[in-house]
C-alpha cells in the first residue's frame, strides 16, 4: 500500500459524500412534495423520509471518521520508517473504530442537511396551512401575486430567476446558488470581500459559511414555474 494509493481512495470517498449530499436533499425534496398534497407534516411517508435522511447522515459520518482517521494515521507514517506502512491498515481501522465509538445519535441529528430537513418540512406545513386560510378568506388580485412571486425568485446577481436559491442567514436575502459561489469565491481570490448585492442591503461581508440552500423557496420556484407553464 502506498500513501498515493491511500489518497486516491480518500478522494473516491468525498465524491460518493458529495453524492450522499445530493441524496439527502432530493428525500427532502420528496419530503416537502409530500406535505404540498397531503397539508401535514406528521405522515407515515414523512417518518420513512426521515430514517432515510438520518440513514444517510450516518453514512456521511462514517466518511468523516474514515477520512478523519485516514488522515491521522498517514500523518504519523511519513515521520516513521518505510516499513511502517504494513500496519498502516491496522491503524487505520483501530482509529476508525475509536472515532465511530464516540458518534451518538444526537450527532446524527444534527446533521446540517438533517437540521434543514426538518424545518423545511415544517415550515412548509406551515406556510401551507397558512396559504389554505388565506385563499378561503379573500381572492388576491392574480397580476399582483404573479409579480411578487416572480421579483421574490430573482436572483439579483444574474438578474434571472433562481435555480437552487441560497438564502443569506444574516441579512436574509436570496441568490442562486452556481452565481453566488463563484461571485464569493471570485472575491475572496482576490483578497476582496463580497457584499450582499441587494439593493439597501448592509450586508458588505457575505461568507461562505452564512449561506444555506432553501429547499422550501426551491420548492416555491418549482410549482411557480409549473402553474406559469415554465419547464
Amino acid at each position: 500500500m502506498s500513501l498515493s494509493s491511500v489518497q486516491s481512495t480518500l478522494s473516491t470517498l468525498k465524491s460518493c459524500q458529495a453524492d450522499i449530499g445530493g441524496c439527502m436533499d432530493m428525500v427532502s425534496d420528496v419530503a416537502l412534495g409530500i406535505v404540498e398534497a397531503q397539508g401535514m407534516d406528521n405522515s407515515p411517508a414523512l417518518k420513512k423520509l426521515e430514517e432515510m435522511i438520518l440513514e444517510c447522515s450516518r453514512l456521511d459520518r462514517e466518511i468523516n471518521c474514515f477520512v478523519e482517521s485516514v488522515d491521522e494515521m498517514t500523518a504519523q507514517v511519513r515521520h516513521e520508517p518505510p516499513e511502517a506502512m504494513v500496519h498502516l491498515r491496522n491503524s487505520v481501522k483501530e482509529r476508525f473504530n475509536e472515532l465511530m465509538a464516540g458518534v451518538t445519535d444526537a450527532d446524527l441529528q444534527r446533521h446540517s442537511k438533517v437540521v434543514a430537513f426538518r424545518d423545511s418540512v415544517r415550515k412548509y406545513a406551515m406556510q401551507a396551512g397558512q396559504s389554505a386560510a388565506e385563499n378561503e378568506e379573500e381572492e388576491l388580485d392574480e397580476d399582483i401575486a404573479v409579480t411578487q412571486s416572480q421579483t421574490n425568485f430573482i436572483c439579483p446577481l444574474t438578474q434571472d430567476e433562481m435555480v437552487n436559491p441560497m438564502k443569506n442567514k444574516k441579512c436574509h436575502h436570496y441568490y442562486d446558488q452556481e452565481a453566488v459561489l463563484e461571485m464569493i469565491k471570485a472575491r475572496h481570490k482576490n483578497k476582496k470581500k463580497f457584499r450582499c448585492p441587494k439593493v439597501g442591503c448592509g450586508n458588505t461581508d457575505v461568507q461562505l459559511s452564512d449561506l444555506e440552500l432553501d429547499l422550501v423557496m426551491k420548492r416555491k420556484i418549482q410549482n411557480h414555474k409549473r402553474q406559469s407553464g415554465k419547464t
